[in-house]
């Protein structure tokens, strides 16, 4: 079973939903980068559980524990682990659904290629394997920051049919965390929130779309074949849990467009570089970073536990009528916003530290 991601920036989570606890071991930081676990308990604290009436009622405090690869507040080259205790499981609550296999979860695939699964919760299938996602973005966004000046934000863009109205270019931090749906259009959130409160009184769930900007990433970045910068990218964020459909730039929308409407010409920029017009391209041309915002979109689909009656067979193949409990989220998108900032993050770490192994000769006579 695979559990890690990166090449020169790696990362290997651990831990199920309702065991012992869930955590990540990062290798490839490089030493002295000072990082403090208030830092990565900040990010962690905007992933957890429990924190609105929007997400799931699990109370989790999800306190972060730095096991190893730090010293008197410093990285220090060797592996990093990371542990959160689980507190608040409930096993039990699953007992019911062990021989049925729950719609639109990794029930039956699991089952079907290990022979075995974990059926309290979803195991290592459960947004909760994200824990150590999110804690190693946390250091790769420090990284990122203090070495090149990167800035990584996420926003809820869509819940089902209500759209928000973003400007990447200047959306910040405190705009984006000013409500419960982490949406920086005030009259987009308010309804977001009104719909999302409606479909959980329902016992159903809704789906949407996450919008995230990675301003400052320097042009080179991304390789120009097998491990393009948007493919890993959508490499990235297609792994996450619930995550159905990825955009970087203009997108599905671009095709609508001719060559000659969509080519984005190159103008001289204040910094000596060449700069895009209309940044069509999303930050990303041929597979390399071009020096503009990277642009990106990632599709949730709604949350697959519900209250609402539904058809599945059981593991002998028996029709049954499953009426899910459990504590879960009527919308992931507020809590999948970090969750999808981590992922860039340490994407653009990787590739970062990738292309500083690029040495290029001077021009030879």
């Amino acid at each position: 079973m695979s559990s890690s991601f990166g090449r020169a920036f790696r990362i290997t989570t651990f831990g199920e939903s309702h065991g012992g606890g869930v955590g990540v071991v990062v290798e490839g930081c490089p030493p002295r980068l000072e990082i403090e676990a208030s830092e990565i308990q900040r990010d962690l604290d905007r992933r957890r559980p429990g924190q609105s009436r929007l997400t799931t009622p699990r109370q989790e405090e999800d306190v972060v524990e730095i096991l190893s690869g730090t010293f008197e507040g410093r990285t220090i080259g060797s592996p990093i682990g990371m542990l959160v205790r689980n507190k608040d499981a409930r096993p039990s609550a699953y007992a019911d659904f062990q021989n049925v296999f729950r719609p639109s979860h990794a029930d039956y695939t699991t089952e079907a290629k290990y022979g075995i699964r974990n059926w309290q919760g979803g195991g290592r299938a459960s947004a909760r394997e994200t824990i150590g996602r999110v804690a190693a973005g946390a250091i790769a966004r420090k990284l990122l920051r203090e070495v090149a000046g990167v800035e990584v934000l996420a926003w809820v863009e869509r819940v089902a049919d209500i759209e928000a109205k973003v400007d990447p270019v200047s959306v910040s931090l405190e705009a984006i965390e000013a409500n419960l749906v982490r949406c920086p259009d005030p009259g987009a959130a308010a309804s977001m929130e009104e719909r999302i409160d409606a479909i959980r009184e329902q016992g159903d769930s809704l789906g949407g779309v996450v919008g995230c900007v990675a301003r400052g990433v320097p042009a080179g970045l991304g390789e120009p074949v097998f491990e393009k910068l948007e493919a890993e990218l959508g490499r990235a964020l297609l792994s996450l849990p619930a995550s159905k459909g990825f955009e970087i730039g203009s997108g599905f929308a671009g095709t609508l467009l001719t060559g000659s409407e969509h080519n984005d010409p190159f103008v001289p920029g204040d910094d000596g570089a060449p700069h895009t017009r209309a940044n069509r391209s999303g930050g990303v041309q041929g597979g390399i970073s071009n020096g503009e915002p990277i642009l990106l979109r990632v599709a949730f689909k709604p949350t697959a536990t519900v209250r609402v009656a539904q058809q599945t067979v059981d593991r002998d193949g028996n029709a049954v009528t499953l009426e899910a409990r459990g504590r879960h989220d009527p919308c992931v998108l507020p809590r999948a916003v970090p969750m999808v900032e981590a992922m860039v993050c340490l994407v653009l770490a990787d590739h970062w530290l990738r292309q500083r192994s690029v040495d290029v000769l001077p021009a030879l006579d």
